[in-house]
């Protein structure tokens, strides 16, 4: 499998990028060099390999969700450029 020069442009236009020749070129050759390494995955032999998804054994990391007390509402809305009925004011964000 190999990535054409017509392909690295048109996939730079879909990101509206614009390239220089000399760009498109050196990209090229960038992109064929992975797909090039990528093949090569193809020739290992994983027949009996178990998918993995992390390369360590992994366990639930995250904390216990505990109930704790909170800053008084006061505290938090003292630095606000904005508040109303005890809460943030936003600008909206869209147009009715």
């Amino acid at each position: 499998m190999s990535i054409s020069k017509e392909q690295v442009e048109h996939i730079a236009q879909l990101a509206r990028l614009s390239l220089a020749p000399d760009e498109v070129e050196r990209f090229t050759e960038q992109l064929n060099d992975i797909l090039r390494f990528a093949e090569k995955l193809n020739e290992l032999d994983t027949e009996g390999v178990e998918p993995t998804s992390h390369v360590m054994p992994m366990t639930n990391v995250l904390r216990e969700d505990e109930v704790k007390p909170s800053w008084p509402r006061e505290r938090v809305l003292v630095n606000a450029p904005e508040q109303k009925d005890g809460m943030f004011r936003v600008p909206p964000v869209f147009d009715e």
